[in-house]
This record gives structure tokens, sequence and C-alpha cells, in this order.
């Protein structure tokens, strides 16, 4: 696989996200061991850029990919999150906790479930309104004095946000949604077209991408499938019970026919190339800056290998250009 700069280290330019493998998606399918057999398949394949966080199965997830990593940690570059709180686990209700005393001690116990002396990237995982940024990032940074983190992150941030903390210490990677149906933090705002449901203030968190690429940071795109959608295979509203996507706006049955749009240009440029729509969604994300480095996740390893070959196509400046051009997604992210 072809690599990509991470913070002066070279990752597989495909990461994976395994916040799948412990909730959200199909639950019915989780299956511990073979999520372990996954993460080293990926480890294999180059795929060495891990994403986890505590929230993903209130630990479950970081516990699993520690055990993944048992003998292999020095393979992969690992990234967690502070910031949020599972306040019930059958709910999925989650709080933000952005006090500096949360951040060492959940930094404490992601390490612990990690099984690890270090975390290789620690992100804020989403601001906390009641907190100052200054004052939860600060805690963040005497973990990287006291060699607890390596680098630092953030996600879902705007431009003016990463800015402020970049003054404090700098800012490594920020993770946020990109996908073809989803641009926000390119900038670019949902069409006023784009329906009842579409996210109101789209696009106000500024150009982060843009952002990152100037400041000597990453830029790490979460769901670059569209949450599978952009993959082709999801094509009515029928998902099992506790399946996040069977409440979420965007795959409600009216706005997901609409948006079937999308996947027929997708598919287009795939079989243009013997593709297949995941690894054109994946190699569109590649293509908006040699910084960018998509994470997306999978339970099953023929996808796993799919995803990781996204890294090895070139699309055309013609495929791009039809690519750019695909319709505002119908209905809001959340």
């Amino acid at each position: 696989m072809r690599n990509r700069d991470f913070a002066g280290t070279p990752v597989g330019a495909v990461g994976l996200g395994c916040m799948g493998m412990s909730w959200a998606y199909a639950e019915s399918e989780r299956d511990d061991d073979a999520s372990v057999a996954l993460i080293r398949e990926a480890l294999d394949l180059g795929v060495t850029f891990l994403d986890t966080a505590q929230p993903y199965g209130d630990g479950h997830n970081e516990t699993l990919v520690g055990r993944a990593l048992a003998g292999r940690r020095d393979e992969a570059v690992l990234a967690t999150k502070t910031g949020l709180v599972v306040e019930s686990l059958a709910t999925r209700e989650i709080v933000r906790n952005g006090r500096p005393e949360h951040v060492k001690a959940s930094a404490e116990d992601s390490l612990r479930r990690l099984d690890t002396d270090v975390i290789d990237l620690y992100y804020l995982h989403r601001v906390d309104p009641d907190v100052p940024l200054a004052d939860t990032w600060g805690a963040m940074a005497e973990l990287v004095a006291e060699g607890k983190v390596r680098r630092l992150g953030l996600s879902e941030v705007s431009v003016a946000q990463a800015a402020e903390a970049h003054a404090i210490h700098p800012v490594a990677a920020i993770q946020s949604e990109l996908s073809l149906w989803t641009r926000d933090a390119m900038g670019q705002p949902a069409a006023e077209s784009a329906g009842a449901g579409a996210v109101s203030g789209a696009g106000e968190a500024g150009d982060v991408v843009g952002w990152c690429a100037a400041n000597g940071a990453a830029f790490v795109p979460f769901s670059p499938l569209g949450r599978g959608f952009l993959t082709g295979t999801v094509t009515a509203a029928d998902f099992e019970d506790g399946d996040f996507r069977g409440a979420n706006p965007r795959f409600q049955e009216e706005a997901l026919k609409a948006n079937l749009r999308i996947v027929d240009v997708v598919k287009t440029v795939a079989e243009r190339h013997g593709a297949t729509p995941a690894q054109v969604a994946i190699a569109w994300t590649l293509a908006q800056g040699d910084h960018v480095i998509p994470i997306p996740g999978t339970k099953k390893q023929r996808y796993l290998r799919d995803n990781a070959a996204a890294a090895d196509l070139d699309l055309t400046e013609t495929d791009l250009a039809e690519l750019d051009a695909v319709p505002a997604a119908v209905g809001g992210r959340y």
C-alpha cells in the first residue's frame, strides 16, 4: 500500500476505523475474535493508522484494539479520544466532558484498556461548550509533556477552534466527517435544495481540510463511505433494531431514494476503472490532499481488502470533476 506522512511517521494511506466492531452498526454481527483477526490482517496489508475511542461500546472497542495489537503494538499508529462520556450504553446517550481532570483520568483509562504505555494520537472528541478550549487542550498538552501521549488532535471543530488550540500546542490531526455526500469540512455548505432534513449552518466550520494543509496537520475523514451508503449496497431503509442509521435522516426512505443519485455517479466512475464504488469513494477523499488519511470502518475482511486497495486507485481529472458535481445529500448528518 502507498504511504502517507503523519507527523514524520509513514502510515498506510488508508487507515481503519474500529468503532463499528463494537457498536452503532449491525451489532448482531459483532464478533470479537473475528475483529481481532481483521485488525491483525489490516496490519499485514499496511493499514497501520488505527482509530478507536472510549465511547465506542463504553470502553469495549479500546479493549478489543488493545487485544489485537498484543505483540504488534509497534506496527500501528494508534489513535483514541477524550471528551465524550457514555451515560447509557443501552440508549447510546453521550455527554461532553472537557474538564482537565476528566481528560487526565480518561487517558489513564485508555492506556489501561489499550494495554500500551503511550497513545500515538489523542483527540479531543468534541469541544465541551462549558469548558474553555484552552483549559481542555492545556491538560492534553500536559499528557504529551508527561510522555503518555505523542500527538494531539481535534474532532469536528471549526477553523477558529483549530487555530485557538494550535496556538497553545500543535494540532497534529483533525478528524471530521468527509465524503462525497458530506463536505462541511471543506467549507462547502449544503445546497438549499437538499431538503428539510439538511444540516442548518453546514459549512460554517470553514475550510478545515485547507487549514490542516496550511498548518502541517493531517486531516482524517471518518465515514468516507457515507456510513456504507456510498458502497452501493444500501438501497432501502432496512436496518436492524439499534443500528444508528435507522434513525438517521439521510437513511429515511424518501431521502435515501433521492440520495441514490450520488451512488449512480460513483458506480459510473467505478465501472470505468474496474473498481468498486467503495474504492472510488475512498479515492475521492485521498484526492483532496496528500495530508488526508481516511479511516473507513468494517467488520468484514473482504471489505477491508477492498478498502485498502483504494490507496492504489488514481482518479483522473474527469473522474474528479464528475464526482465533485454530485448533488448535495438530502437529509441532515444526525
